[in-house]
């Protein structure tokens, strides 16, 4: 299953559901917050538009309109995302980051939070980005590490050296660098405590991989994992 084909992210992301699962295990973690690492990066561009891209259920955009009180507006390829986020009073509409429907330098400040690998042609969703921010305007993506979750996933037996490898922390850096003039690197790293319940919960509800759970162990003691994310700061 391709995560970048556009069929495969639509049906994934028609409901909250299993995308809500996932991000419940996070509940976890300690050390830094990917969130606010991502957060921050916003906040310090001072920005008075900003545009999300892949919003998800809004939580960001909302945080971000709540917080620094600015013109916030949010896209997402799904219509139940979409949905979520409009009824925060966030100005969302669908759409594809590959065709922006914005004119350009319309923006000061845009985010692609752990979606641009989904995008199928991550170079003209880069371009389009460029193309509707201001000259010295700011994109903040996000991604993981190829790593991220490791012992999670040694633990069922999924080979992620044999996987395509999209837009993550280890190669999001040289396509930025193709549509922006300075790209920083932002490595956000902390642990997660699972139990072998809520392994089978977040690898059920994992895209592509939910025949893995029947590969998972007996295991009492829970289990320690690394968390690695990654936020890429690039100026136009």
């Amino acid at each position: 299953m391709r995560q970048n084909d556009p069929e495969v992210v639509r049906a994934e992301y028609a409901s909250e559901t299993r995308f809500l699962a996932r991000r419940a295990a996070f509940a976890s973690s300690s050390g830094p917050s990917a969130l606010d690492a991502l957060f921050d990066a916003v906040a310090e561009a001072h920005p008075r538009r900003y545009l999300e891209v892949g919003c998800g259920p809004g939580d960001m955009a909302a945080r971000v309109a709540d917080e620094l009180g600015i013109e916030v507006v949010a896209l997402d390829i799904s219509p139940r995302m979409v949905e979520l986020t409009q009824a925060r009073g966030i100005d969302a509409q669908v759409g594809d980051v590959q065709e922006l429907p914005f004119a350009d330098g319309s923006f000061d400040c845009a985010v692609a939070a752990w979606m641009l690998y989904h995008v199928p042609d991550l170079d003209r969703g880069l371009a389009e980005l460029a193309r509707v921010l201001r000259p010295g305007g700011r994109l903040v993506a996000t991604t993981n590490s190829i790593d991220n979750l490791g012992e999670l996933w040694a633990l069922v037996g999924r080979d992620r050296s044999s996987e395509d490898v999209r837009f993550f922390a280890e190669n999001g850096e040289e396509p930025l660098r193709r549509h922006f003039d300075s790209v920083e690197r932002r490595d956000v790293i902390g642990e997660m405590s699972f139990t072998r319940e809520a392994v089978r919960d977040y690898v059920a509800n994992s895209i592509g991989h939910a025949h893995l759970v029947d590969s998972i162990p007996e295991f009492d003691e829970p289990l320690g994992v690394t968390r690695h994310m990654t936020i890429f700061v690039a100026t136009k």
